[in-house]
């Protein structure tokens, strides 16, 4: 029998693989990106139109669909793949990044956090317990185990305090998880979170305290919180290193496309974010060759697709002059189309990396990757 994660192969020049995942709702190809479908939706996007574009894996947030419109509502209405119409598999967040950045003061003891809603200001309290319950019961094919999520710069001496805390947190978290999944095969997986902010040694802590815990795949948090690319890059390869080589490795929250080649390149398998379908709401659009920024006014009559050769329904069907007008007009069908493209960008920067790494060629992509992102007079 195959393992949940199987890795089909590994590119020589780099930690890049390319692997097989099994979730009780389908099988995915990795490394994958995974849209953002925060309160149980992809904004602007149907779920026909994401399995039309290709898209394998959605995340949704506990935190949110906590305070609405309630886990166990969702649990009697058959669970979050029922509620929203999404046959594929779905990946939870744990909550703790929600409450720290959204629900404004909150109390962090060792049982747990205490915060007010967002929306009403009414008073709730997170523990790994509760957090494990929310995901189980929005019937998700990915759990995370509960962490605490710190800002940067951040002194060590806090940061030591949230890592013991974040690993106390993480055996509850299986704790519970395994009195309901423990002997089913075909139940989700638990991932852990390695914290430790931008402390080498307290990453390599973090790492080796998950791994003795013991979880099906392991997610690197804690970065994309204001650091410099160049030290996010640096502490994800010196987390990635150490996790095994058997379980997915998942990069939370980071995903700019530079980020995502770059993540490949560390042996990173699962990557979600905003990026593609937030810009898309302000009018950026990806492309091979970097950004188009739609407002502008060199976009006035340019009859173009936003991308020659991409196949996305909007550059089959508009052009860069059409697509300008809907957003200045701040047309629905705008960020619509807007959103299509980029969610089709990032389906298929996936999927050419996934080739290039199959056949050894992780390397020259990476290269030409950038080559081409120095075109910038295809953009114009």
């Amino acid at each position: 029998m195959r393992p949940l994660f199987s890795v089909l192969h590994s590119d020589p020049a780099s930690r890049a693989r390319v692997g097989l995942l099994d979730t009780p709702h389908g099988t995915i190809e990795t490394p994958i990106f995974c849209p953002v479908g925060t309160a149980a939706t992809v904004k602007a996007m149907t779920p026909v139109e994401l399995s039309e574009i290709g898209v394998q894996m959605l995340l949704c947030n506990s935190y949110h669909l906590y305070l609405r419109p309630g886990h166990e509502l969702i649990r009697r209405l058959g669970g979050l793949h029922r509620f929203m119409g999404w046959a594929g598999p779905i990946l939870t967040d744990s909550g703790g990044f929600q409450i720290r950045s959204l629900a404004g003061l909150c109390r962090v003891t060792d049982e747990g956090v205490s915060f007010r809603s967002h929306i009403d200001g009414s008073l709730h309290q997170f523990t790994p317990e509760r957090s494990i319950e929310v995901q189980v019961a929005l019937g998700s094919d990915i759990i995370m185990a509960f962490d605490e999520c710190l800002p940067y710069p951040c002194e060590r001496e806090a940061t030591e305090a949230s890592l013991e805390r974040t690993t106390r947190w993480a055996r509850r978290s299986k704790e519970v998880f395994e009195k309901g999944f423990t002997q089913d095969p075909k139940g989700p997986l638990l991932f852990g979170i390695v914290q430790g902010g931008f402390y080498k040694d307290l990453r390599r802590q973090s790492a080796e305290e998950l791994m003795e815990v013991g979880f099906g795949g392991y997610a690197v948090g804690g970065l994309s919180v204001g650091e410099p690319p160049e030290l996010m890059l640096e502490t994800l390869g010196g987390v990635t290193e150490l996790l095994p080589a058997d379980r997915p490795r998942y990069l939370m929250g980071v995903g700019r496309p530079e980020d995502l080649v770059e993540g490949v390149y560390r042996g990173i398998d699962l990557f979600d974010c905003v990026m593609p379908t937030r810009h898309a709401r302000t009018g950026e659009l990806f492309t091979r060759f970097g950004s188009v920024i739609i407002k502008q006014a060199r976009y006035q009559e340019d009859n173009r697709p936003i991308e020659s050769d991409c196949q996305c329904f909007s550059c089959r069907n508009f052009t860069r002059a059409y697509l300008r007008h809907l957003f200045l007009g701040h047309e629905i069908l705008g960020i619509r189309l807007n959103t299509i493209h980029n969610l089709h960008y990032y389906v298929e920067l996936m999927r050419d990396i996934r080739r290039s790494v199959s056949v050894d060629r992780f390397t020259a992509f990476r290269e030409r990757f950038y080559a081409m992102r120095r075109e910038t007079q295809e953009c114009g």
